[in-house]
């Protein structure tokens, strides 16, 4: 039977892991980035996380962070892992969808599950194992889940967005699942890593975007060209990120040297979440007292409208990839499921 990490058990993970790899070959590996070190929680948190497991290991595995494009460029760090061109990845599984859209379901879900219920699926409900069988393991490499981002924003906007009709022929950069929603409703979605997201709205290249949390949109500085802000972000009420390892190294490692990075991704996940709740709100207000920005809600009958839409995507994708129908009936079980929990121990 699993069972959680207690903060005692951990710390003895912490001295056994000292002591069983003494003796074991020391791993070094280089960490490609998707996210820059200076963007907050996204990248800062893959530095945590490769300074914690030098760490925590004594140095036996050590990871050495690499900015994006330093390695390989933020969208290619799949490919460059398999290969073996990078050791490891500090990335987000929704950036393969060009390899199957299955890949989009371990990242962010319209409507989905929160960071609570979306580690439960991943750690104890098959998620993990079903993300690395059937897919990253085809491309000979192994994942963990190594963080989770609190709700984004829905999406920057120059003009106020009083009906969803205005969306049709605005080119929006979009993420994961929610993009094909948008398409649905006659966006022209793009996916573009952040770095380029502030310079293609400049220059026009793009009418609106989403990205992120409001500290990490702040950083970005897209306040500085749309001025409309709007919640609830229905596309990503979570986020995943994970670490990406190649396979032949991750099949290599000792036990205990993969029970160190299992337990420091658990931690990060932990650490991601709970920093992103406290950082937030502070700068959402920054935002509209310093920055001037305007926060909208989109109102029931508009997110009615996109939890429709996004009901006939899932059906359509179930068509297109055997991988998404699998994960998507294992993901709706496991729902289910804990609807029974969530519906009688909290609050509405």
């Amino acid at each position: 039977m699993k069972r959680l990490i207690t903060a005692t058990a951990a710390a003895l993970l912490v001295a056994t892991t000292a002591i069983s790899t003494a003796n074991a070959e020391p791993v070094r590996l280089k960490v490609a980035s998707s996210f820059p070190s200076s963007q907050p929680l996204l990248g800062s948190s893959g530095v945590a996380l490769t300074e914690s497991v030098t760490a925590i290991t004594g140095g036996d595995v050590e990871m050495r962070f690499f900015e994006p494009n330093a390695l390989v460029p933020p969208l290619e760090v799949l490919d460059a892992v398999g290969a073996g061109t990078a050791d490891a990845a500090w990335t987000n599984p929704g950036y393969n969808t060009k390899k199957d859209i299955a890949f989009a379901l371990f990242s962010a879900v319209p409507f989905g599950p929160g960071a609570g219920e979306y580690a439960a699926w991943m750690f104890y409900g098959g998620g993990q194992e079903l993300l690395n069988k059937k897919l990253y393991n085809k491309f000979n490499v192994h994942s963990e889940i190594c963080g989770v981002s609190p709700p984004e924003t829905a999406g920057w906007f120059r003009e106020e967005v009083t009906s969803l009709d205005q969306l049709k022929g605005k080119k929006m950069r979009f993420f994961g699942l929610g993009a094909r929603v948008m398409q649905r409703l006659g966006v022209d979605t793009q996916l573009l890593p952040g770095g380029e997201i502030y310079p293609a709205l400049e220059r026009g290249t793009i009418d609106a975007t989403e990205y992120s949390m409001p500290v990490v949109d702040e950083s970005a500085g897209f306040y500085q060209l749309a001025k409309y802000n709007y919640f609830p972000g229905w596309h990503q009420q979570s986020t995943l990120q994970d670490l990406i390892i190649n396979l032949d190294t991750w099949n290599g490692m000792t036990e205990a040297q993969q029970l160190a990075i299992r337990t420091a991704c658990r931690a990060n996940y932990t650490n991601m979440l709970a920093e992103g709740e406290a950082i937030n709100g502070v700068a959402l207000t920054r935002l509209q007292e310093k920055h001037g920005v305007n926060v909208r809600k989109w109102n029931e009958e508009q997110l009615a409208l996109f939890e429709e839409n996004w009901n006939a995507v899932a059906e359509e994708l179930k068509g297109e990839s055997e991988i998404f129908a699998e994960a998507w009936a294992n993901l709706q079980e496991f729902r289910a499921g804990y609807n029974v929990w969530k519906n009688n121990a909290y609050l509405k």
